[in-house]
């Protein structure tokens, strides 16, 4: 079937990352690729210079008894600022990655059901149809998975029955399967191996795989407003740019790292939440698309 045809090229990365949530020692001191300080370490090599700059300044040009150590009052203030928004900010992120896994479950589902039904109303040794079926079935998840990924569904996939019709990869793949599934439902009228209201026990799984589509698309297609994401980072910019200044003579050459973690903390939340917000890409963190694609096909198999 269709698991000789998977080519999964990161099997961490497609069946997201696994470990065992009790294991402290494991999260605290194992650096995935993923990981955020991967990505912010050159950046906070610059923060920490920057901060070594200002100590130097401060120090030479203001004494420990002037106004700016009052800028910690400002930081306190706007701490509590930040952090409300960075709660909205990767609540609203996560919101959009449960919500694409509960679609792809209800896929799940669907798929289950419509196979046991035309498990049941077709002939045991119409291995024909059945086979059309749990083909079908599981093209229609992998077509969904690209189609999100923006990745090309390779054309052995469709090999189905080249007289019944033609796969054109520049329109929605998607609906064009199930279209396919559509007709060879009404196929089956015509020819009276399914009766009228045996497809009308059908109908609800036919209509749902397409919301599930649409709902998928909605997710993919609209994302965080972008003002809201360019304000939020130029604040934590702003914030950790100014931290420095009134904690220079408290913290003396200890404020290095202690900005530098301030950083690390406040620009993870943002990267986390731009990952998860797109729940349907190839990032260590998103949907494994690809094992639910394999589970559809092997309990439609199992079914059919």
């Amino acid at each position: 079937m269709l698991s000789g045809h998977f080519e999964l090229d990161n099997l961490y990365i497609c069946f997201m990352i696994k470990n065992d949530p009790k294991d402290w020692i494991s999260f605290i001191f194992k650096f995935h690729k993923s990981d955020t300080i991967r990505t912010l370490f050159p950046s906070m090599i610059l923060i920490c210079l920057y901060t070594l700059g200002v100590i130097h300044f401060e120090r030479y040009y203001f004494s420990e008894n002037s106004l700016i150590k009052n800028f910690t009052v400002v930081h306190g203030l706007l701490g509590f600022v930040i952090s409300m928004l960075l709660v909205f900010r990767t609540n609203t992120a996560y919101d959009r990655w449960w919500e694409g896994r509960k679609q792809w479950g209800a896929l799940t589902n669907i798929s289950r059901s419509f196979a046991i039904k035309l498990s049941a109303m077709l002939a045991p040794d119409d291995t024909v149809n059945r086979s059309f079926f749990v083909k079908t079935i599981s093209v229609f998840s992998v077509t969904l998975k690209n189609h999100l990924r923006s990745e090309e569904t390779k054309s052995e996939l469709f090999d189905i029955d080249a007289n019944e019709h033609v796969i054109d990869h520049t329109k929605h793949l998607p609906n064009q399967v199930s279209l396919l599934i559509n007709k060879r439902i009404q196929n089956l009228v015509r020819h009276h191996k399914l009766t009228s209201d045996q497809v009308l026990l059908l109908n609800d799984e036919l209509r749902n795989f397409n919301e599930v589509v649409g709902a998928c698309e909605r997710i993919k297609n609209t994302p965080i407003p972008y003002s809201y994401s360019a304000f939020l980072k130029k604040f934590i910019f702003v914030y950790v740019i100014t931290l420095p200044i009134g904690y220079v003579f408290l913290l003396g050459y200890y404020l290095i790292p202690v900005i530098a973690f301030v950083f690390y903390v406040l620009a993870s939340l943002e990267l986390i939440a731009e990952e998860i917000e797109d729940p349907f890409g190839n990032d260590a963190n998103d949907l494994p698309l690809d094992r639910i694609s394999e589970n559809i096909e092997k309990n439609v198999t199992d079914i059919l």
